[in-house]
């Protein structure tokens, strides 16, 4: 599926493949990428597992962490929907959407144009509410939760590693009677 607002650029959204993998690796291998992920690069063997997770994903649900591509087909990072990963921690039972590009990708419009297509997807999917997960300090992904027009519902202490404090935005995707919202 491609979607190019007016004011957005062209993205393109595919389960990832095994090739994804390394590509994921590439791109976010950057200090300010993982910034809000562990601050570090993450192991190869992370993306194979993340990249076989979401196809299983969208085998099973019908959505996933889509990888993102650009109009020439280079690959900008990954953008969807899974369900919260952690058991016992943040929002039990949610479906979280979520977002990464490589660090060349920011500040383009692309997040904001694949986190759009991805609402559209996942309503479509039947699924009547979205959170998502920020580090507090990631003003770049508190920004672009605000203008999906999501609204932070609630925080989390994380007191493992460096303490630091998660919010939960939310976005209601159907009213109470099942009609689908717009976004």
């Amino acid at each position: 599926m491609t979607i190019a607002p007016s004011s957005h650029p062209a993205v393109h959204l595919r389960v990832p493949t095994d090739e994804d993998a390394l590509s994921w690796y590439r791109v976010f291998d950057h200090p300010e990428v993982m910034e809000f992920h562990g601050g570090r690069s993450a192991e190869f063997s992370v993306y194979e597992e993340l990249t076989a997770r979401q196809r299983r994903h969208d085998a099973e649900l019908g959505f996933c962490f889509w990888t993102v591509t650009d109009e020439a087909g280079e690959v900008l990072g990954f953008t969807g929907a899974q369900p919260w990963p952690h058991p016992g921690f943040g929002p039990v039972g949610a479906i979280e959407i979520g977002w990464r590009l490589g660090r060349a990708a920011w500040g383009h419009g692309y997040a904001t144009a694949a986190a759009r297509t991805t609402l559209e997807r996942v309503r479509a999917a039947g699924v009547t509410e979205v959170v998502a997960m920020i580090d507090s300090r990631n003003r770049r992904s508190v920004a672009l939760a605000e203008r999906l027009g999501m609204h932070h519902a609630e925080s989390y202490e994380i007191t493992t590693g460096v303490p630091r404090t998660a919010l939960c935005y939310r976005l209601a995707l159907a009213d109470a009677a099942g009609e689908q919202k717009g976004a």
